[in-house]
């Protein structure tokens, strides 16, 4: 496979029992580069696969660097060089956990408690790589503006080819698409009530993940770089 796009992201380790829910959950093992069978989980006011329709091509993960096209005179191999020698100069941390919750209509696993070492390692993925950042196309950057963008966004949108970075960054690991209210909070429950007691606390970061896009739009793992090396 040679990618359309590279992304920078968290990815759980697959061995741990909510990633693997997770995973099922969502329909794509970006691991495995394979579908996966969705659980069976009672309370839905839609079937899993309606609920997970938008999300489940990217996989489980949580953005650091925004998707992105290889820069003119840039290739992978010295991609993969670049993640390794930025990963291993950071440390890596624990946080305290995780929890589902609302993010406008749509549901993600959040940071519970102090999220500043990992918008920190987000920040520094993103400006440390972005020499591997082809320019977004004109078209790309309207749409982004079309949603409606505060004037950081609309800074880092110019200057890192993509909004919700920087100070605007909020770690997220998506797990629906856009609900309506009432089956917004159905989903909850349900999700909620199966997947919380699993949730790691703390919840350690050590490692970060390249993950490219394939032609059919579906996000494989590429390769992971400890951090600390």
């Amino acid at each position: 496979m040679t990618p359309t796009r590279y992304a920078i992201y968290y990815v759980p380790d697959e061995g741990a029992d909510w990633a693997r829910f997770c995973t099922s959950w969502l329909g794509w093992d970006m691991i495995a580069a394979a579908p996966a069978p969705h659980p069976e989980l009672s309370g839905l006011p839609l079937p899993v696969e309606e609920i997970t329709k938008t999300p489940r091509k990217y996989g489980l993960h949580a953005t650091l660097k925004p998707p992105f096209r290889l820069a003119e005179g840039q290739d992978a191999a010295a991609l993969e060089t670049a993640c390794a020698t930025m990963a291993a100069g950071l440390s890596p941390f624990d946080l305290d956990g995780l929890s589902l919750q609302r993010l406008g209509s749509f549901l993600a696993l959040q940071i519970e408690g102090d999220a500043a070492p990992m918008n920190a390692l987000a920040a520094t993925c993103v400006e440390a790589l972005d020499a591997f950042r082809a320019p977004a196309p004109p078209e790309e950057l309207e749409r982004r503006r079309a949603a409606g963008l505060s004037a950081a966004q609309e800074d880092n949108l110019a200057r890192w080819g993509y909004p919700y970075v920087m100070e605007s960054f909020r770690f997220h690991v998506t797990l629906s698409g856009r609900l309506g209210k009432g089956d917004l909070a159905a989903v909850q429950a349900a999700l909620d009530h199966a997947l919380s007691p699993m949730l790691p606390a703390p919840f350690p970061i050590h490692d970060i993940a390249l993950a490219g896009e394939a032609p059919d739009g579906r996000f494989h793992l590429i390769r992971r770089f400890p951090l600390g090396g």
